[in-house]
């Protein structure tokens, strides 16, 4: 048996358990989905969700939440990424439950789980173990939280997709539609159309969510500082960098990088 049917074998077998896994298990497999929907936790990295239209960025310390049969596949980058996942059953709840979403880690469902952090296995209805891990679903939808908003749009347009990789580590540089279209071989009006019918977002929103999201990983995995940051990502102002990252986030660089 393969992996990916091992890891969906696990999780479906006991259609009525909450399962808790702790193990990397989804990393790089294919597309795939589960009869239960999935807690998924992150700490200590930055970890990206693909789904059949979008590439979801999770930083540490936030949670996605992909309800039951939700197509899905887990990639992330380094070895000190930590992650928790635990597999509901479907039962009775709100419209919180129907629709993927990333959130952060609150003091409280942090202290929850710091509680139940040597929980493994299958939990049973009957169990008190059982009743907490559901105490900690019901926590979820209560706390009202800003949803985690980078989400990063996909296509299978090959024209675009080499347009993209072409400027995807040149961030630092000064990238503009029409110096990226006249590279591409193409008008202004043609790249802004592609970009608008491929992937239903603008050229200038796309690169400020790419720059972004190689300030979160430079954050993350440097010791540069903001200044530093910023123009590694091809901003020359320091503020309109952390407004921009405010504006994807909802928070600044540093509250970014204390977290």
């Amino acid at each position: 048996m393969g992996i990916l049917s091992q890891l969906i074998n696990s999780v479906d077998k006991n259609p009525d358990s909450i399962l808790v896994m702790r193990q990397q298990t989804e990393q790089r497999l294919p597309a795939h989905q589960h009869d239960k929907a999935q807690l998924l936790l992150v700490y200590g990295g930055i970890a990206y969700l693909q789904t059949e239209t979008k590439d979801f960025y999770i930083p540490s310390n936030h949670y996605i939440w992909i309800p039951k049969n939700y197509p899905h596949n887990l990639m992330f980058n380094t070895q000190d990424l930590y992650i928790i996942n635990i597999y509901f059953p479907d039962g009775k709840a709100d419209s919180f439950y129907d629709e993927l979403g990333i959130y952060p880690v609150s003091k409280l469902l942090a202290e929850m789980l710091s509680f139940s952090e040597k929980w493994q296995g299958d939990y049973f209805k009957r169990s008190w173990e059982f009743e907490f891990l559901t105490t900690i679903k019901g926590v979820l939808s209560k706390e009202n939280l800003e949803k985690f908003s980078i989400q990063l749009p996909i296509t299978d347009d090959k024209r675009l997709n080499a347009i993209i990789d072409g400027f995807r580590n040149r961030l630092n540089e000064n990238l503009s539609l029409d110096s990226i279209a006249q590279q591409s071989g193409m008008s202004v009006r043609s790249l802004t159309r592609l970009f608008q019918t491929k992937l239903h977002i603008t050229f200038v929103q796309y690169l400020k969510m790419l720059r972004i999201i190689r300030a979160m990983e430079l954050i993350n995995d440097t010791d540069l500082n903001m200044t530093e940051i910023a123009y590694e990502i091809g901003y020359s102002n320091i503020s309109a960098f952390s407004n921009n990252f405010q504006q994807l986030t909802n928070m600044r660089p540093t509250e970014f990088k204390t977290k």
